[in-house]
Formats: C-alpha cells, sequence, structure tokens
C-alpha cells in the first residue's frame, strides 16, 4: 500500500512541475513563430452541419504567454494542465516552448466555405437518409459542392476539395463520374477532386444489399501547387503557323468564290445563249413541214403544167398560165426571206457556239476518282458543301461530255446552214429568171414561143425534182438540229442550275472561313493570353493562408479543413441480459459489512 501512495505522489509531481516552472515570479510573454488551423466539422448524412471544432497549433519560439484569437464557444488544452483564459475572442495561456495545441468548440450555427448536399434515390426515387439503411436495391448518392456566399470567399476561392466515398463489398457494379476507384482491402474507395472556385455534382451509383455508408469524407486544402507551361514559344510559333494557314485557306477559297462566280456568269450567259439559239432553231424548224408542204404543191403544179404542155397546146388555157409567174414569185420571195432568216441565225449561232465552246473547253478534263471524292467527305468539311461540289462536278461533265460527243454536228451547223443559203438563193434566182420568162412568153405568145414556153416548164419540172428533195432533207436536218440541241440546251440550264448552287455553297463556304479567319488572326496573342489565365486560375502558389477563427490570428502557416457526414447504419436488436443471482456464503456476507 504504501509504495502505491509513493506512486501517485511521483505522478502528481511529474504533472506539477511544467506548471511551476512555466509560472516563474516574472512570467515572460511567449512568442509565436507560426500557427496551424485545422478545422473539424461532422455533418448530417444529408450534409447539414451538425459539430464544428478547431485544433489549432501554435509554434511557440520562447515560453510564456501567448495569445490567440477566436469566436470559440468552448476552448480545451490539448498540451499542457494549463488553463486557457478567454475574453471574448481572445485566448491566452501558458505555454512551454515547442509545439502547443488546443481545441476551440464553434458554436452548432457555424457555417463552413462550401455548403455541402447529399441527396439519395433507391431505384431512380428521391429518399431520405433514413430510409435506407438495410435496403437492397439500386442506390445512386449525388454530393454537390457549393459555394457559401455567407462565409468568407476566399476558402472557396483557393481551395482544392478531396471529396472520398468508401464503399462496402455488398456494393457491386460501381458507377461514377470523374471519380477515382482504387482497392482499400475488401472495399472500394471513390475520390473526387473539385478545383477551387468550381461547384460540383458527383454521382456515384452501385446495387447494394443491406445498405450501409460510412459516410462522405471531404479534405480541402489550398491548392498551392504551382503550374509550370515551360516554354510556350514552341507552342505560339506552331498556332502562328496555324493561324497563317487558315490565312491562306481563307484567301483561297477568296479566289475561289471569285473564279466560281465569274463561271456562274459566264454559265448564266452561255444558258441565255443558248436558249436563243434555240428559240432560233425551233423557229426555223417550225414551219418546215409547211415548207415542204408548199414545196410539194409546186412540185406537183409544174408536173401537172408540164403534162398538160406536153399533149396538145391547142387546149391549154393560157389564163390559168398566166397566175404562173406571180406564184413563182411567191416562192422566190420566201426562199429569200428563209435565206435572210437562216443568215442571221448563223451570225447569232457563230456568237453562241464560241462562248459556248470556250464555255465547256473551260470545264477541266481531270477526272475525279471515287476515292478522291471519299477522301473529300472523310475529311471532316461541311458535307452539304461537298455535295454541292461533287454534284456541280458530275453536271459539269456530263455537260462536258454531251459536247463532245456532239461537237462534230455543231461544228457542221454553219457551213451548212452557208451552203443550204446558196442553195435557196440559187433556186431563188432561178424562180425569178423563169417567171419572168414565163411572163415574157405569154405576152407575145405564138407556138414557137408556146414550144419554149413548154421546154423551160419541162426543164424547171425536172430540177424542181431536186430542189424539193434538197428542201425535204434540209427540214429533217433541221429537225435533228433541233431535237440535239434541245438536249444539249437541257445540260447547259443543269450546268447553270449547278455553277449557282455552288455560288450558293463556296459563298458559305468563304463566309466561315472569313469568320475562322477572323477567329484566328490573333491565335498565338490569345493562346498566350488563355495559358495566362489559365495559370491565374488554377496556380494558388502564391495564395497566403488566412484564420478561419478570427482575422486577428497572424503569421498563419496554414488552414485545414475536414468534413465528413455521419454514416447510416442498420439497427441492431438489443439482447436482453438475464443476470444470475448467486448465492452468497457466510465469508461474502461477512465481508460484505465492511465494504
Amino acid at each position: 500500500m504504501k509504495k502505491k501512495r509513493y506512486m501517485s505522489a511521483a505522478v502528481v509531481t511529474m504533472l506539477i512541475a511544467p506548471t511551476v516552472l512555466a509560472h516563474p515570479a516574472d512570467a515572460a510573454t511567449g512568442e509565436v513563430a507560426s500557427k496551424e488551423e485545422v478545422v473539424y466539422a461532422t455533418l448530417t448524412a444529408g450534409g447539414d452541419v451538425e459539430r464544428v471544432y478547431v485544433v489549432n497549433t501554435l509554434d511557440v519560439e520562447q515560453a510564456g504567454t501567448v495569445t490567440d484569437y477566436g469566436r470559440y464557444k468552448t476552448i480545451k488544452n490539448l498540451t499542457t494542465v494549463e488553463k486557457i483564459n478567454q475574453e471574448g475572442q481572445s485566448i491566452s495561456v501558458e505555454a512551454p516552448e515547442g509545439k502547443f495545441y488546443y481545441q476551440g468548440n464553434l458554436d452548432s450555427s457555424t457555417e463552413l466555405p462550401w455548403d455541402v448536399n447529399v441527396s439519395y434515390k433507391l431505384d431512380g426515387q428521391s429518399v431520405e437518409s433514413s430510409e435506407l439503411a438495410g435496403a437492397s436495391e439500386k442506390v445512386e448518392m449525388t454530393i454537390t459542392t457549393k459555394k457559401n456566399p455567407n462565409v468568407d470567399p476566399t476558402f472557396y476561392e483557393n481551395y482544392l476539395l478531396q471529396v472520398s466515398v468508401t464503399l462496402l463489398n455488398t456494393y457491386q457494379n460501381i458507377e461514377s463520374t470523374g471519380g477515382m476507384v482504387a482497392n482499400v482491402g475488401k472495399n472500394k474507395q471513390i475520390t473526387f477532386t473539385v478545383l477551387p472556385g468550381k461547384e460540383e455534382a458527383l454521382k456515384v451509383e452501385a446495387d447494394v444489399k443491406d445498405f450501409e455508408f460510412q459516410g462522405v469524407e471531404i479534405a480541402a486544402v489550398p491548392s498551392s501547387f504551382p503550374i509550370d507551361m515551360g516554354d510556350t514559344d514552341q507552342l505560339t510559333d506552331d498556332m502562328g503557323k496555324l493561324s497563317d494557314g487558315i490565312s491562306d485557306i481563307n484567301k483561297g477559297v477568296t479566289e475561289l468564290e471569285d473564279g466560281v462566280t465569274q463561271l456562274n456568269s459566264g454559265a448564266a450567259k452561255l444558258k441565255k445563249g443558248s436558249s436563243q439559239v434555240k428559240t432560233g432553231i425551233n423557229q426555223l424548224n417550225a414551219p418546215s413541214s409547211e415548207i415542204v408542204s408548199g414545196s410539194t404543191e409546186i412540185k406537183n403544179a409544174l408536173q401537172t403544167l408540164n403534162k398538160a404542155l406536153s399533149g396538145n397546146t391547142s387546149n391549154i388555157d393560157l389564163g390559168e398560165l398566166t397566175q404562173l409567174p406571180a406564184g413563182l414569185n411567191e416562192l422566190a420571195k420566201g426562199l429569200d426571206q428563209t435565206s435572210a432568216g437562216l443568215t442571221t441565225l448563223q451570225q447569232n449561232y457563230q456568237k453562241s457556239y464560241t462562248a459556248l465552246d470556250g464555255a465547256i473547253r473551260a470545264i477541266p478534263a481531270t477526272q475525279v476518282t471515287e476515292e478522291e471524292i471519299n477522301a473529300l467527305y472523310a475529311s471532316g468539311g461541311d458535307k452539304r458543301v461537298i455535295d454541292t461540289l461533287v454534284a456541280s462536278y458530275r453536271s459539269a461533265q456530263k455537260v462536258r461530255g454531251t459536247y463532245e460527243s456532239v461537237q462534230a454536228a455543231f461544228a457542221a451547223v454553219d457551213p451548212t446552214l452557208t451552203q443550204v443559203k446558196g442553195s435557196l438563193g440559187t433556186i431563188s434566182g432561178q424562180l425569178k429568171d423563169i417567171s419572168a420568162n414565163i411572163s415574157t412568153a405569154l405576152k407575145s405568145m405564138d407556138t414557137g414561143g408556146l414550144t419554149e414556153l413548154q421546154k423551160g416548164i419541162e426543164q424547171l419540172a425536172t430540177n424542181y425534182n431536186t430542189f424539193h428533195t434538197g428542201i425535204v432533207q434540209y427540214t429533217q436536218g433541221v429537225g435533228q438540229l433541233a431535237n440535239s440541241y434541245n438536249q444539249l440546251h437541257n445540260g447547259i440550264a443543269e450546268l447553270s442550275s449547278g455553277t449557282n448552287e455552288l455560288k450558293k455553297g463556296v459563298g458559305e463556304l468563304q463566309n466561315g472561313t472569313e469568320e475562322l479567319n477572323n477567329e484566328t488572326k490573333d491565335l498565338p496573342e490569345r493562346l498566350q493570353a488563355e495559358i495566362n489565365d489559365m495559370i491565374a486560375q488554377f496556380d494558388k502558389s502564391d495564395f497566403k493562408p488566412v484564420s478561419f477563427v478570427s482575422p486577428q490570428n497572424e503569421n498563419v502557416q496554414s488552414v485545414q479543413f475536414v468534413l465528413k457526414t455521419e454514416s447510416i447504419e442498420k439497427e441492431e436488436p438489443k439482447e436482453k441480459k438475464v443476470v444470475k443471482e448467486e448465492k452468497k456464503g457466510f465469508w461474502e456476507l461477512f465481508k460484505d459489512l465492511f465494504n
């Protein structure tokens, strides 16, 4: 028993000795080199604040009375048995040299720099945390962190959050967005990172049996790691080359637009000239049946007249014969008009054909393969513009191919028209001569003159058969020309329509490249500015910590936060323990008298 008393005295002496040493007659004022704060907060399962306390670490350089500040409700010394004095937010204590720890408990209404909310769903239906324990369904947890506008934003803007969720081995098919999953024994731990100044909604989904949850742990520390981007000159130089390349592309597309505009204008003029040629040919072809019919009547009339003159001339009615010169003159006049129309047509045709030939020959003959077209689609360009380019290319090649297949016929039109005009002029002159001769013969008609007339009519009838055959061939040729030119004109119309669509597409492409050029012409400078902004946003290496509990605290070296939500556990049924009373013997009863 004495030995125990001695040991107790020794213990008391050890506890009292530091206090005596710390209270010399002339207690000195202590010096604090730096201070650290670790803020611990217990949250409900939903994220509401329940309890907040701060563990303060003072680095005391010189023992003595030290002063700290904080809006604490209660205080606890964690280093010595010294009493800590508190007046308002001022805390003073006699502290030895070295690390001095004390805990300050804050009011339960204390707000944190972050609003934390944890919501839960069972099979897609929102539930309260109290309904989760023991559930065996698909569980979804959403952890939301937002800025608390009622607290100094320094912490929200400069602190990095590490959010950790530990899932027991009863969780299966775990899914998370942006979380890093790691094995912790038999369990899984998912860790999320929330950058300074960012609001996040972190989700975890899993199939669970007999739901239990250890809670969400959140550590908040200054994002103090520096960001070294190295030498960005090479990057900005590359961006400069890209910007120059885009500018060159824009210039090329602008030149392409100018060329396509000229092509479209030429195609429109070509279409207009081709329409005029088509109209002229159709007008030339329209009276073909009437010309053939009239020529047939003249041929039949000449044959009838020739037959009549070949018989008994005494029975000839000269009155009907006098009408022949007028008819021949009218026919000659009609042929002259046709010849004049052919001259106008030939002039217009030559102009249109020259323009047509030049425009079609301007279409590149280079063939684009299907592989090249597929590669163009695969390049990632605007599909609608590429579709227009390909359609225009194919239309242009179709027009070129059609033109080449009928070019010989086009080339033959001009000399044919010249030949036809010459034939018409010759026949017209002959008809006029015959008409004049008949008129002269009729004025001095006698048997000899009648015989001469008969010979002339016979010769005219014979020659007219040949002329009529030429007329028929001519009208057939004009008809074929009209049909062929209609097909060619349709191709020209398609080409004009295609170049118009191409002009629109290239115009839109040029607008796009112009906008892209405007957006990227100062790309190196903007890139450097973005890099600088990013560094300024995420590099918090120059951040100076401030106290969470009082702005009066100086030399604050670090402030950290540790937040944890309460666990969700199944309630175990309580077993009633039956206490079996043992009978006490005499000796036990005797000893009880002295206890």
